[in-house]
């Protein structure tokens, strides 16, 4: 790029085996070769972030590191005519923030094919107050309808309700109409869950069932399912006939132990997101539907929002499974 800035980012740094977070000054021309230089506004962070500033090699493969995998911001510079400077983008997923440093920097370089025009309806801010989480939970909607899924079919379901995509997920479905069981490993978050539009929250120990049984009595029509292991063999389980579940976690086990008869006795369809690598046409898709009719009520009630100097302690509650909702961090 043409002009080299200076900016202030988080960097994660290995030293004698252990990781230590900094806020560092870092310059443009440090940044990955890219098709656009996007001065960045806000972020979010993410589990993954978490992960990533800890030093977990499965997510992010060298350090120095800047995490991130959310960026809302203007362009500033472009080697392509569809991003003109001025234009207010936002990038999610892909590798950004992986082993492409993130939005946790005021800086980003990414590829053309990463960007995503801000949809009209939606701030910079308000982006990232969805996120990759938001997207995540617009995907699972999105999937949930085009399956034929409407509110009139019966009561829909979604784990780790106080989780980002489980909660955003029990706001869109809820602003839609939907009958919406929100389960919670956090008892503490119902009433919370209430006011996002939960019809009836669940606890954990009210979803799961580890008996050897391959069906269960029919609890739902659908689900969305971010917790995935023993609590996803239970709801494909406890699944109405031709119900539909899609599932995009796997924070209690990436296993899954079940029998084929939830899909081949009552029809079960299995739907799996993967935000980080959707394509083009379904991400524009699903954000002008976040940005429209499928925008959450209250949208700035469902974060707190902090600075770069905050992110330290933050990631470590995150780890610590310390908070409910979202983080939005703000980097101008």
């Amino acid at each position: 790029m043409k002009n080299e800035k200076t900016f202030r980012a988080m960097v994660v740094e290995e030293a004698d085996g252990h990781f230590v977070r900094k806020i560092r000054t870092r310059s443009t021309k440090d940044l990955p070769d890219g098709d656009v230089l996007i001065k960045v506004h806000f972020s979010s962070l993410n589990y993954k972030d978490a992960l990533s500033a800890s030093g977990n090699k499965g997510v992010t493969r060298k350090y120095p590191h800047t995490p991130g995998i959310d960026a809302a911001g203007i362009v500033v510079e472009s080697k392509v005519a569809d991003f003109e400077p001025g234009r207010k983008v936002l990038v999610t997923g892909y590798d950004l923030g992986m082993n492409t440093a993130g939005g946790f920097g005021q800086y980003i370089q990414v590829p053309a094919e990463w960007v995503v025009p801000l949809p009209e309806g939606l701030s910079l801010e308000e982006s990232m107050m969805l996120g990759t989480a938001g997207f995540t939970a617009g995907i699972g909607v999105y999937k949930l309808r085009r399956a034929g899924l409407m509110p009139a079919d019966g009561p829909v379901l979604v784990t780790g309700a106080s989780g980002g995509v489980g909660s955003l997920a029990v706001a869109i479905l809820s602003g839609l109409g939907y009958h919406v069981l929100a389960a919670s490993g956090k008892p503490d978050a119902a009433g919370w869950l209430e006011q996002l539009g939960a019809a009836k929250v669940l606890t954990r120990r009210d979803v799961l069932d580890e008996s050897p049984k391959p069906l269960l009595p029919k609890r739902w029509k659908g689900a969305i399912d971010t917790v995935g292991g023993p609590v996803l063999a239970t709801v494909l389980r406890s699944t109405d006939r031709h119900g539909v579940v899609a599932c995009c976690g796997n924070v209690a086990s990436a296993r899954l132990e079940l029998t084929v008869y939830p899909f081949i006795l009552r029809g079960i369809s299995l739907l799996g997101i993967d935000s980080a690598t959707s394509t083009m046409d379904l991400r524009l898709k699903v954000w002008h539907k976040l940005a429209g009719p499928w925008k959450p009520a209250g949208l700035d009630s469902m974060v707190t929002k902090i600075g770069l100097e905050q992110l330290d302690s933050t990631i470590d509650l995150m780890l610590r499974s310390g908070h409910t909702g979202r983080f939005l961090v703000q980097l101008d």
